[in-house]
Parts: C-alpha cells; structure tokens; sequence
C-alpha cells in the first residue's frame, strides 16, 4: 500500500489524489482498497444550502450527509464503506471540495454513541423530501472546530418553545432551503399574516412554537398558536384533499409533541372547503378556518 503522506490543512488535485491511493475519482465518498482508506468530499456551503448537513456541530462531531441523489437514501455502497470503514481496516479521511484541487481536513472516526441517524431533505422533485443519513465523524488527529450550523442556533434541546411569528423559520426552510416558493405557499403565507392581524385586533396573544423531538436533527414550527384560546393553527394554501389531510397530520404531530397546552386544533384555508372535506375535519375535532368578505374570517367549529 502506499504510504500516506498527506497532513490536514495539505492541498492536492483530486485526480492525483486517486493516482496515488485509489478510490473513485467521482461522487462524495471513494473507498479504496489499493490504500486503505475511504475519501470523504463535502462542500459545506453547497450542502446545507440544499438541506443536507455537511458541517460541524457543537456536539465536536463533522456530521456529514451519506450518498444516494435519489429516494431514501440505504446503508449500502459508500455509506456502508464509511459504516464499517474501522473493521474493513481503512482510515476515513475528510477532503473539503469535489474536484479541482481539495483540502484534506484529517482523520476521522464514526462517534461510538451514535454513528448516523436520518433526517429529511429534498427529493429530485422540489415537492417532494426523502430521508438521508448524516454520520457523526469524530476528529482523530485534529481539533473539532466550531460549530457553523444554523441548526445549533436554531433547533437547540428537545422540548417546546414559543417563537415569534417569522416567515423565514419554517420546516421547509430546514428541510429544503433553496427552493423557491410556489404559488400556494405564498398564499399560505399572506393568510397566515392577516389571520394573525385578525386575531390580535380581537385582543388574543398570538405566536408560534418551535418543536424539536428528541432525536430529530430538524426543527417543526407551527404556523400560529393562539395563547389565549389554546389553539393551534396550520394554515395551507389550498382546499385540495391533499393539502387538507396533510394538516390534519400535521397538527397530530405537533400536538403528540406539546402535550396538554393546547385545547383546539384547527386548519386555516384561503376559501370554504367542499363539504366532504369539511367533513372530515369536524370528524377528526378539527376547527375550519376561511376568509370571508362580511365577517373577516368564517370559523366552523368541530362540535
């Protein structure tokens, strides 16, 4: 085998890297038997812009987002090669950049409490999310640097917390920062505003709450919660069934979560859903929630 001679903070041209060592010379993670070693590339930026996690956190860990572009991401090829990396006798090493020239970071090993978990990030389809697995790769012969995640400012320890209501702290924003909003969720959006003007003009005490389940790397965010009347709010920008199952799912989640704070549940919609649907929510004591034109916003109780 040949001898390794790199040290961190060393640069090389990707493609003699693998000259010299082996590996594959495309993708994220390159394990070579010539060498002994499975390569790492991450680019950090690029990563957490697109929701994965490529970066450190404060728990001294590099968590970096296994291979996979498609579907569920599986224990299987790269990520098993990182998976079993210790007893296939390779060391992990961690390169910053995918090709031209990379800096290798140093040696690494998988942290012996909790190797990977999963997460959500976004599918090929920006409407659609899939699960990932993020090691937690444990510095050997380099200090862990500080945390750069916005998740650690943001997510902090499990429990619930109440928030102001702000537009960029939202699920998709963790999940799949990059995408453009479509045209229903700038609905969602303008409606979530005024029924909080609405509700504050009658005097109610009006926030959102910030969830995160134990662990979970990503933070959930209701819409609204009324303080005053103990209610949660998810609003969408659609009456399709679709949109309205998924809030009724929604708010179940979320309430398993806060426990006996909140006394209602209920779905804001930009107009009167067909009566099917309406239906369903009052099945599931689900409040319904529009905008009318006489009376500001139209509610229908669950009873």
């Amino acid at each position: 085998m040949p001898d390794w001679y790199l040290q961190p903070g060393d640069t090389i041209e990707r493609v003699t890297l693998h000259e010299e060592f082996g590996g594959r010379t495309q993708g994220g993670i390159g394990p070579s038997s010539k060498s002994g070693n499975v390569f790492v590339f991450t680019d950090p930026a690029s990563g957490e812009q697109y929701g994965y996690i490529d970066t450190w956190r404060d728990d001294g860990c590099f968590h970096y987002t296994g291979e996979g572009q498609r579907g569920d991401q599986q224990m299987k090829s790269g990520n098993k090669a990182i998976l079993q990396h210790e007893q296939d006798g390779r060391a992990l090493r961690l390169f910053t950049g995918a090709r031209g020239t990379v800096r290798y970071e140093g040696e690494f090993d998988l942290d012996t409490d909790q190797p990977w978990y999963t997460t959500d990030a976004p599918e090929v389809d920006p409407l659609q999310t899939r699960s990932v697995i993020v090691f937690r790769m444990r510095p050997k012969d380099v200090p862990a640097k500080p945390p750069k995640s916005k998740l650690d400012a943001v997510a902090g320890e499990p429990g619930v917390t109440e928030v102001p209501v702000e537009e960029q702290w939202t699920e998709k924003a963790f999940v799949n920062p990059s995408r453009d909003l479509f045209e229903a969720e700038r609905r969602e959006q303008k409606l979530v505003r005024e029924y909080m003007t609405h509700l504050e003009r009658q005097g109610h005490d009006v926030c959102r709450l910030k969830i995160v389940a134990p662990g979970e790397a990503k933070p959930l965010f209701t819409d609204l919660y009324d303080r005053t009347t103990g209610t949660l709010i998810e609003a969408k920008g659609s009456v399709k069934r679709e949109s309205i199952r998924m809030a009724i799912g929604q708010l179940a989640d979320y309430r398993r979560h806060v426990g006996d704070g909140p006394k209602e549940l209920a779905v804001l919609l930009p107009s009167e859903p067909r009566p099917d649907l309406l239906a369903l929510l009052k099945s599931q004591t689900i409040t319904t929630v529009w905008p009318d034109r006489k009376t500001k916003f139209v509610s229908v109780t669950a009873d």
